[in-house]
């Protein structure tokens, strides 16, 4: 057991720091609860966690540019093109840009929390968030809670994108939407039956078609805001925001309607962004290098995020008005595509043809790559409970291709929910549902936060900061500013309906709530787990390091022969 030894030389070497030495030598046949297999410790990276004979392994396909557009694609999905009008119509330009302003830094800091805790050691079944919390906190319950509930959000935002590019669709044409979900059901069930590097490679390309839409719309948005469009009346500017103005009054006026304004766009704008940084998650176990990929990933998310969601909600408000008749025609009646995208609105405003058609065929290949990504992401949170005992054990076992197809069948029944849009008294329960998987998505944040508070009490204790190769700016208080802001906008998600009180809104803000507690508390009686944490001494902070360490020495960074080259590995 080579590996083994080296560890504990490693560890015997490190100053304590006049705290108890955390000691890695066990006896062989000696398991913990946090333990992946300290049994067996060589060939981390090849075994994957378990023993290939186990059929629970998976496979490192994933290559930088695939983890690097995933993490960014997979924010961009209909709430920027589609569900960004109803939060123009009820707040106004200003509460939306600020926003997505606000939301981009918070989700940034969500996205350097995760991508520390998985980039130290990113092995298979080991870096989602309920294996983070496993391992990190040692309170099983908390992790069985923060496991589920991700799922939950994932596997509920699958079929919303389903039926999302169902009803793009319907712009084209009146064909019933159910058979456009069951095609695309079929479709994104087959591609995460596949290697996840063909998952990767068909999310890479869709993926930079948001992107150039993204950049496009807001090229053209520039050309309208100077003037360019054929029915301009000279410098447009920030019409709009002066007349009918940069604020609209919601629920009650004044200041208070403001600054309501601006808290209901903060909520509504979370749908654009929810559960993107919990991708990244998904990604680490299976990409190529991944201390170097997902830190090279996650460093340029900021600047990209910002970019398209700041921009783009400045690009919405300065060509389209908050109260234009279509805007509010399209959100009233429940328009297709398209048709209720504030950016084909404007567009169309200033006579300008075509671009309509090819918006709502990027607003199709957004909500279908959306929905691909959640239902990979969702799979590996099931593989990853299962590999720990939390869920049957069968959802662990993967295919020759390292995918857990028991996983991707059970997500695949799910989605078939997907089915409830057919008809208008079944798509109101799916709405509900929707609701209650967007209260989850910032819950899951606050979980991240929680378990990344335990992570670096855990690194400090132990002594290994100086093993971390990825400390992102401003955290700790990054942490301490996420956890608190999603903690209000979580227990105010659902204050409107306080102002015109109705009994199945309310359930639908809250319900989460209990059903959360429900399972930490029910894991807890069960098992009888009624520590909080674990004891510092006993959180796992070694084991699997030292073949993650040596994959990271041998990587062979990438030489630019040209500037062609280097703008290709700057993108990718």
């Amino acid at each position: 057991m080579s590996s083994i030894h080296e560890i504990e030389s490693s560890l015997n070497n490190t100053s304590s720091g006049g705290k108890e030495q955390y000691d890695i030598s066990v006896e062989v046949n000696e398991k913990r609860p946090y333990d992946i297999s300290v049994t067996n410790a060589e060939n981390y990276f090849e075994r994957n966690s378990h023993d290939n004979n186990d059929h629970t392994s998976m496979k490192q396909g994933l290559k930088s540019r695939h983890v690097q557009i995933i993490a960014l694609a997979g924010a961009i999905g209909t709430g920027l093109f589609i569900s960004s009008g109803s939060s123009l119509a009820s707040g106004g330009p200003a509460p939306l840009l600020i926003g997505y302003l606000i939301l981009s830094v918070l989700v940034w800091f969500v996205m350097n929390q995760i991508a520390e805790m998985v980039t130290y050691i990113p092995v298979a079944g080991q870096t989602t968030l309920f294996a983070l919390a496993s391992r990190y906190t040692g309170n099983q319950s908390f992790a069985f809670a923060a496991g589920l509930n991700l799922y939950y959000a994932q596997a509920i935002l699958t079929p919303t994108e389903i039926t999302a590019a169902a009803f793009v669709i319907q712009y084209w044409t009146p064909i019933n939407s159910g058979v456009w979900i069951t095609i695309f059901w079929v479709l994104m069930v087959t591609i995460n039956l596949c290697a996840v590097k063909y998952f990767g490679e068909i999310e890479f390309w869709i993926g930079l078609i948001k992107v150039i839409t993204i950049i496009g719309l807001i090229i053209v948005g520039v050309v309208i805001f100077f003037g360019g469009a054929p029915k301009s009346n000279g410098i447009l500017g920030f019409h709009y925001w002066k007349d009918p103005g940069a604020f609209v009054e919601h629920l009650t006026t004044g200041s208070a309607g403001r600054f309501c304004a601006v808290w209901s766009s903060l909520i509504t704008s979370g749908f654009a962004f929810i559960l993107a940084p919990e991708l990244i998650t998904a990604c680490a176990a299976e990409a190529e290098h991944p201390r170097v990929n997902l830190p090279k990933a996650t460093s340029r998310f900021i600047y990209r995020m910002i970019f398209f969601y700041v921009f783009g909600a400045l690009t919405i408000g300065v060509i389209c008005a908050s109260n234009d008749q279509n805007l509010l025609n399209a959100i009233q009646t429940g328009a297709a595509g398209a048709a209720a995208s504030p950016f084909v609105i404007g567009i169309q405003n200033f006579g300008i043809k075509v671009l309509n058609q090819i918006i709502n065929a990027a607003i199709l290949s957004s909500a279908f790559s959306a929905g691909n990504s959640q239902f990979y992401s969702s799979t590996r949170v099931l593989h990853s409970m299962a590999m720990r005992g939390d869920i049957p054990r069968i959802f662990a076992r993967t295919n020759r291709w390292g995918v857990p197809y028991y996983a991707v069948c059970v997500t695949g029944a799910i989605s078939l929910v997907a089915y409830l849009n057919c008809s208008s008294s079944s798509a109101k329960v799916f709405a509900w549902l929707n609701n209650i998987s967007t209260v989850s998505g910032f819950i899951s944040w606050i979980f991240i936060g929680l378990t990344y508070f335990a992570f670096r009490k855990s690194i400090d204790y132990h002594d290994m900061n100086d093993r971390i190769t990825f400390r992102p700016p401003f955290q700790i208080w990054g942490c301490y500013v996420t956890v608190a802001f999603f903690s209000i906008l979580t227990l105010t998600n659902g204050y409107a309906v306080f102002f015109h009180f109705k009994a199945s809104d309310f359930i639908a803000a809250y319900i989460t709530l209990p059903i959360i507690g429900g399972l930490y508390v029910g894991h807890m009686l069960w098992f009888k787990n009624f520590r909080v944490h674990a004891p510092w001494e006993e959180i796992d902070c070694i084991t699997g390091l030292a073949e993650v360490e040596k994959d990271q020495a041998e990587y062979v960074p990438r030489v630019s022969k040209n500037w062609i080259m280097k703008f290709w590995y700057w993108l990718c």
